[in-house]
Order: structure tokens, then C-alpha cells, then sequence
């Protein structure tokens, strides 16, 4: 098993597709397809049957998963987009690190 690049609660920002440039938080992580919900991208409408008084029908929409290869991680002290280095720390843990400014990206 790869070790995701990407995490929940991530600030990634869109390479390529008509979202490019927008910046989004990580709400789903799906390892199997390689695929990520982003708060706010891939907006795509969805019509909707009303299933009762409660739940009308109409329009929605809602995200759609992007590929993880479309999106670059927003690093949170340099701000820059960065592709993760894995580093190990000296209790053995893995944790994720910016290349450009070297800070670790992953809290303790």
C-alpha cells in the first residue's frame, strides 16, 4: 500500500481542467481510483427526485472527485504549491515535509 500524498483537511490547489488555479480544502480521500473530493471544485449539477415533503426535488449541486493527480498540495508555512517529501523522524514515524522550505507538513 502507497502512502497518500494528499490527506483530509489538506489545502491543494487545481493544476489542470476548468478549475485550474482554484484552491480547495480535502474533504474525501478514495485510495482505490486515486480520486479526491475538494471542497468547492468539480461543482457538477445533479437533478434530484423529491422523495417527500422533507426532501424536494430539483437541481443540486454538489462535488465531483478529481483526480489526484490534478492537484498539488498547498504547503501551510511557505504557502507555495509543493509535491510532499516523506521524511522519517527519529521515533521512526513517516511524516510528509515541503521541498522547497523543508518544514514538516504533518503535526507531531
Amino acid at each position: 500500500m502507497v502512502k497518500a500524498r494528499l490527506k483530509k483537511d489538506d489545502t491543494v490547489i487545481v493544476t489542470n481542467g476548468r478549475d485550474r488555479g482554484k484552491t480547495g480544502k480535502v474533504v474525501r480521500v478514495m485510495a482505490e481510483p486515486g480520486k479526491v473530493l475538494v471542497e468547492r471544485i468539480n461543482m457538477i449539477k445533479r437533478h434530484m427526485k423529491g422523495t417527500g415533503p422533507q426532501q424536494p426535488g430539483g437541481i443540486m449541486e454538489k462535488e465531483a472527485a478529481i483526480n489526484i493527480s490534478n492537484l498539488m498540495l498547498v504547503c501551510p508555512s511557505c504557502n507555495k504549491p509543493v509535491r510532499p517529501v516523506r521524511r522519517r523522524l527519529e521515533d521512526g514515524r513517516g511524516v510528509r515535509a515541503c521541498r522547497s522550505c523543508s518544514e514538516l507538513i504533518d503535526k507531531a
